[in-house]
């Protein structure tokens, strides 16, 4: 254990957290992870003798949660609906105690856009963008931004409907694209260099993470299929800018009013600057996953950062 994450273990004995709800599944595109982040949640909390079970969220999930007896909640839901402030207000409501960021900040990270602006208000660094509607603001956006961009759906996580352009024609071909996701959808100004995740735990920042993949950029299959995807912790940077890095990701995620964990992705360009990208609040739990991968460099075991995890939800809201 490295003695500066030595405060983050859990000091919760198992039988006080109660019986505990795993939330996982759903219904957004993301359906698939979450499954699999749930699963092997609710697999470390039983084997540390949690009273916890699964519940594969649906259209009867007023219902379950009302009818079952349950003490505290384990968001493990990716995408709309379970990050994006909708569950987190249903269970405030309910008066059910749950894991990671609240209503706002759950919502704010959720949306691109408004994640931007609030990190432009405050000087937090972040790639020029735009907003698509048309073609015409393909046309526009590309003008003023110029090639290679990336598009984005201003809802979605995993990089689902995302695409690297390099022309015109790209971009409106990925935009109607990206508009089957959802109805904004965002193109960035493109940034060529590493690409590094950055884990949050209980208000303290773990190790980054420098990314590397032979595809275009980070997409789905490199997170979730490809065995060829490198990931260097120590992430490679001198001790100066790690810190600054560490930092910078800390005033991020304060700024959006990230609670519990989380997950921030930056890049670096060929100058040095650090560019952020975005914030998950309920970040993956696969054997993919990164936070597992920050948590083992902190010397905390998967057992012991889901425990972590679900004590910040006693910390936070009692």
């Amino acid at each position: 254990m490295i003695a500066a994450y030595a405060n983050l273990v859990s000091t919760v004995a198992p039988k006080d957290f109660g019986r505990v709800a795993v939330l996982f599944g759903g219904k957004s595109a993301e359906r698939e992870v979450s499954l699999k982040s749930g699963n092997a949640v609710l697999d470390a909390l039983q084997s540390a003798g949690v009273d916890a079970f699964g519940l594969d969220v649906g259209d009867d999930l007023l219902q379950r949660l009302q009818s079952e007896k349950i003490d505290r909640a384990f968001i493990i839901l990716h995408g709309r609906g379970g990050e994006d402030g909708s569950m987190q207000g249903l269970l405030e409501c309910l008066g059910i105690p749950y894991t990671g960021s609240g209503i706002l900040a759950s919502a704010l990270a959720m949306d691109k856009l408004r994640t931007k602006q609030v990190w432009h208000s405050l000087g937090i660094p972040t790639p020029r963008h735009a907003v698509l509607r048309s073609e015409a603001d393909c046309i526009s956006a590309a003008t003023e931004l110029g090639f290679p961009l990336i598009v984005k759906p201003a809802h979605e996580g995993s990089s689902i409907g995302m695409a690297k352009v390099t022309s015109a024609s790209e971009l409106i071909d990925a935009w109607k694209a990206a508009s089957t996701y959802d109805s904004q959808v965002l193109v960035e100004q493109w940034i060529q260099g590493p690409e590094f995740t950055i884990a949050t735990l209980r208000d303290q920042v773990l190790p980054p993470i420098a990314l590397g993949t032979t595809h275009s950029f980070y997409d789905y299959d490199a997170k979730y299929i490809a065995n060829d995807t490198q990931y260097r912790i120590p992430c490679g940077l001198d001790s100066a800018k790690e810190k600054e890095l560490m930092d910078l990701t800390a005033k991020a995620c304060d700024a959006l009013g990230i609670a519990g964990w989380g997950r921030a992705d930056v890049m670096q360009d060929a100058d040095g600057q650090f560019w952020f990208l975005e914030v998950n609040t309920a970040p993956g739990m696969t054997d993919h996953s990164l936070v597992p991968m920050a948590a083992r460099a902190a010397g905390l075991d998967f057992q012991q950062l889901v425990l972590a995890i679900l004590a910040a939800s006693i910390e936070a809201r009692g």
